[in-house]
């Protein structure tokens, strides 16, 4: 029992500042909503269909950071840290590629891309230059992530949770002196909030630099160039592409789960994106215990220990169910008090509460997914990852949606439903593989060179 409760707290001190990380950044996500709420409801419409644009933006190229995230824990369990250091110097060459490429993307084409989501021209007039500044500041973020890949990799969670604070802090103080004029600021409405995101995820990558090249320097030696950077090259590329197939394969189908709900109406967009908000609540122990389940197991299998990383990726998924199955109870208790927080229009947030109400225990299956997601990330089973997400996606979510909203018009309801049954299959199917894994030919990930 006392070595079990050393190994939760071991978690717990990983998972936590992880946990703190992300409820900085979906308070600041909640907080910046309602702020701009008051702006009325085709404002929420616009923030929440930019949202997932974001989404899919960032997922399609976040695999360079998870990549970075469990290479370097493989190779800080294993003490090969100069390893290490030419993965992170490769995935950065990667990342400032893409970072050009999203910020292009942006000042081209805001306005085409809100055209594709199908929704009404008001929202696209209104929302076309807002979109463009959240590209710009993805394109920092994006860099940001690779960063924050690194500082988990080698155990360092709460570094990873003070940069984050710093850059959410500064949006929502910026958001609401820039939205509404306070402070001496010029009154800049829906764009005001977007310049606070750019500066945010600015100031939020430049103190990442500082933290790399200054605090970090003096243990691993950050500031000297690896050589031999090109060489792994390839295996960055190799698995941050199929990472990155997987996340993209699911933002693309919140993306297509967003264009069926549009043409629901605004009012039921502004409903659905109060109700994902809040239900973000419920990513934040999935995703903090998804990457402490990679963090660990990756440290394990880099140490020749498979089966302590299989126990390793079990315990932080318990924990993590734990912490949903508390939040699910305080959603499902005060869904409609939390709605209106967001809106006084009735319609909003009537729907929107009976939406988190549908989702408050449901989303365990979103945890078992990202748990265990996290686990066979550490392992490097990053192929199998792709393949299943791809399949459910295209072969099931999307279909049901279609299905639920427009054939058998179920509504908000049905595309909810469809959401919440993908993600049950997703997530068994991800457990059933971690456990019928077979752990003792689990080796470290190497790249084709070495």
């Amino acid at each position: 029992m006392k070595d079990l409760l050393g190994k939760w707290k071991r978690i717990a001190l990983l998972g936590l500042p992880s946990l703190f990380a992300f409820a900085t950044q979906t308070v600041t996500g909640t907080i910046l909503l309602i702020m701009v709420g008051d702006l009325g409801f085709l404002i929420i419409a616009v923030v929440g269909v930019s949202n997932i644009i974001m989404y899919n933006a960032f997922a399609l190229f976040s695999g360079i950071g998870h990549t970075v995230n469990y290479l370097v824990a493989q190779n800080y369990g294993s003490n090969d840290m100069d390893k290490g250091l030419r993965r992170m110097y490769a995935a950065l060459l990667m990342s400032l590629g893409v970072g050009a490429f999203i910020a292009l993307a942006g000042w081209l084409a805001s306005s085409s891309i809100l055209k594709l989501t199908g929704a009404s021209s008001e929202l696209i007039g209104t929302g076309a230059d807002y979109l463009e500044l959240r590209f710009y500041a993805q394109a920092f973020g994006i860099i940001s992530f690779v960063f924050h890949g690194f500082f988990r990799g080698v155990g360092d969670t709460r570094i990873s949770m003070i940069v984050s604070i710093i850059g959410n802090v500064l949006m929502l103080v910026l958001t609401y002196g820039l939205a509404y004029g306070h402070w001496g600021l010029p009154k800049l409405g829906l764009m005001g909030a977007g310049y606070a995101f750019l500066i945010g995820e600015a100031v939020q990558l430049l103190a990442c630099l500082l933290v790399f090249w200054g605090l970090m320097h003096r243990k691993f030696g950050t500031r000297r160039l690896p050589g031999r950077v090109v060489s792994e090259m390839r295996l960055i590329f190799q698995e941050s592409g199929k990472l990155g197939i997987m996340e993209f394969s699911m933002s693309v189908s919140m993306y297509v789960f967003t264009m069926f709900v549009a043409r629901l109406g605004d009012r039921a967009l502004a409903a659905n994106e109060v109700a994902l908000n809040i239900m973000s609540f419920g990513f934040m122990p999935a995703f903090a215990f998804g990457s402490t389940a990679t963090i660990l197991v990756g440290q394990e299998i880099g140490r020749g220990q498979p089966r302590l990383a299989r126990r390793a990726g079990t315990d932080a998924a318990i924990l993590g169910t734990i912490f949903l199955l508390l939040l699910g109870t305080a959603e499902l208790i005060w869904s409609v008090p939390i709605a209106r927080l967001y809106t006084d229009d009735k319609e909003v947030y009537e729907l929107a509460a009976h939406l988190i109400m549908i989702s408050a225990y449901l989303q365990l299956f979103d945890g078992f997914f990202n748990f265990y997601a996290g686990g066979l990330r550490g392992t490097g089973d990053t192929t199998f990852l792709m393949r299943a997400s791809m399949v459910l996606n295209l072969l099931y979510f999307i279909p049901a949606t279609y299905l639920f909203v427009s054939v058998l018009d179920w509504g908000s309801v049905g595309a909810w439903l469809a959401l919440y049954s993908f993600l049950m299959l997703l997530g068994l199917t991800v457990m059933i593989r971690y456990y019928r894994t077979d752990w003792n030919s689990v080796t470290i990930k190497e790249s084709a060179h070495a």
